[in-house]
């Protein structure tokens, strides 16, 4: 939990049963807070130098490359392979084998030795062995009409169509970015304490700001000219993210606390702000008219989502106009239209709470220091039976009125057999709910409860009893001290559905334009508009990007 202790003035937080709701968690944008702005700042900082010493690449973009650069006192390189792949074989989804693109983000400068072996490595991705020098593995796939349109339009001396630029939005996107020692690479442990590195997420974030910077590179190769710095600057990384990262915000309870209490912690900061500067004010206009214009760009498929962005196309300009210079000038504007709020969207809400921090970054910035945490959950076993029932009756009566029959037990989640991902399935049309995972963490502490009803003594007691309340007992626990720890919802009734959690989770990456395939998985893009290599000196205004005129 944030020290109250040294903090500045500030209006009280928004409460968890507001905050922690699926729906208010699906409607996430990113803020000057997600780890890839983070980042971008830590860079600028030291004003990072990217080098490429090795471009070893045919005509057609197929070979290797290593791009460097030095965060912190510490060496690193990322490694990219580009293989060429049949058409037949190009798919973003998780049976995949083969990929357009491979990478490893490597801890040092490798050796000739060293990028031999990730060259032979990294297209093989989990099938293939790496060490702990290996800090994250990566695989992308092209965006073929994308590529093959600015390559031909560079061949031919032009700039690519700026409509393409912008409706597409990036040259590849990846379809995975691994760290924290998967497949054998190396530990988060390795490089958490290391300058520019210890936030959650950022050696991922970093390999991903190198991706980005090496598809504009290929592009420019085998179109044998130069993008234009608008249209790179436009072009980010895609991402095709499914379930397999739904249930991480369910098994890290602690993270997930600290993430959401920075954030509203941030809210509340700027919700006490006295006055805004004629600079803040004339910032927060122009927010309002990018934000504008990022709707206007943001288009989808999936009829839920692009209805979505349809009342927010209607509602915004409501909102601009309740903007007076009296409202801006008045005292505790940014509370007030926080507060007013209230009256539009959900996603509207949240959209406007996102676009109220990015003037204060003075005041907020620091706060990203808490995003990590050295906190676990914790048992209590010397806690009494009451005063366990007086937290559940506190903190999950909504999940005690819920019946867990029928509609409110409609799913399950599991694991599959043959790529070890999270799935979720139909209770009452498919197999398996016997080998359900345990993420039905309402229906558990309503089972505790009901066994706690009547019992005396301590915890410790109780659960030799009931063993099987052991991990309820510890969640119950921690939410009483990490208030933003739950998702305050049923994860296995009929209307869960997990793109919300996967919303959450990548607007805290900074990803944005949202294209939803299905209720479980989407398409985004990460890092457009963020600077290139030798941008860093502009590197922290690219809030909601649009695409050059």
């Amino acid at each position: 939990m944030l020290d109250d202790t040294t903090h500045p003035p500030q209006m009280p937080l928004r409460p968890p049963s507001q905050v922690m709701r699926l729906r208010r968690m699906g409607a996430a944008f990113p803020t000057r807070l997600s780890f890839l702005r983070t980042l971008m700042r830590s860079l600028a900082v030291e004003n990072v130098a990217v080098t490429r010493p090795v471009w070893s690449m045919c005509a057609e973009g197929f070979g290797h490359a290593v791009y460097t650069l030095k965060l912190g006192g510490f060496d690193y390189a990322l490694v990219a392979v580009s293989t060429n792949l049949p058409p037949e074989m190009r798919t973003d989804r998780v049976i995949a084998t083969a990929w357009d693109t491979a990478y490893v983000l490597y801890d040092g400068i490798p050796d000739a030795d060293e990028i031999a072996r990730i060259v032979a490595a990294a297209p093989k991705q989990e099938a293939a062995r790496f060490t702990e020098r290996d800090l994250v593995l990566s695989r992308a796939n092209k965006s073929v009409r994308l590529f093959d349109h600015v390559t031909s339009a560079l061949r031919a001396g032009a700039q690519p169509d700026p409509e393409m630029i912008r409706n597409i939005g990036y040259l590849m996107r990846t379809t995975a970015v691994y760290g924290n020692g998967k497949f054998g690479i190396a530990d988060r442990d390795r490089i958490a304490e290391r300058p520019g590195l210890e936030g959650p997420f950022m050696v991922e974030m970093l390999a991903v700001w190198l991706i980005r910077g090496f598809t504009h590179d290929l592009a420019e190769h085998v179109g044998q000219g130069t993008l234009s710095r608008a249209a790179k600057r436009h072009l980010g990384i895609g991402n095709s993210t499914g379930l397999g990262m739904a249930p991480f915000l369910v098994s890290h309870p602690m993270l997930l606390d600290a993430w959401m209490q920075v954030r509203e912690t941030a809210i509340a900061r700027v919700r006490a702000v006295t006055a805004l500067t004629p600079e803040q004010i004339e910032q927060l206009y122009a927010l309002i008219a990018r934000a504008a214009q990022h709707m206007a760009e943001w288009n989808v498929l999936d009829e839920i989502a692009a209805a979505r962005i349809a009342t927010l196309r209607r509602e915004w300009p409501e909102f601009a106009a309740t903007l007076t210079p009296e409202l801006m000038l008045s005292e505790r504007s940014i509370d007030t239209i926080i507060t007013r709020s209230a009256a539009y969207s959900i996603d509207c809400q949240e959209l406007i709470a996102a676009m109220c921090l990015e003037p204060f970054g003075d005041l907020i910035d620091g706060l990203t220091s808490c995003m990590a945490t050295p906190f676990t959950p914790q048992l209590d076993p010397a806690m009494l039976c009451q005063d366990l029932g007086d937290l559940i009756a506190r903190d999950w009566a909504w999940a005690c009125d819920t019946a867990f029959t029928g509609r409110d037990c409609a799913q399950f989640w599991y694991v599959s057999e043959e790529k070890q991902e999270p799935r979720l399935g139909d209770r009452y049309l498919e197999a398996g709910a016997e080998l359900e995972s345990p993420l039905d963490i309402a229906r558990q502490v309503k089972s505790l409860a009901a066994d706690l009803s009547g019992q005396t003594g301590t915890v410790a007691t109780f659960l030799t009893q009931f063993p099987q309340h052991r991990a309820a007992t510890r969640r119950a626990q921690t939410l009483a001290h990490h208030p933003y720890a739950e998702i305050r919802d049923n994860l296995i009734g009929e209307e869960c559905l997990p793109i919300d959690m996967l919303r959450c989770k990548l607007g805290f990456f900074g990803a944005a334009k949202f294209d939803p395939k299905s209720d479980r998985w989407t398409r985004i893009t990460l890092a457009q508009g963020a600077p290139l290599f030798d941008e860093l000196d502009n590197a922290d205004d690219w809030w909601l990007p649009v695409a050059p005129i």
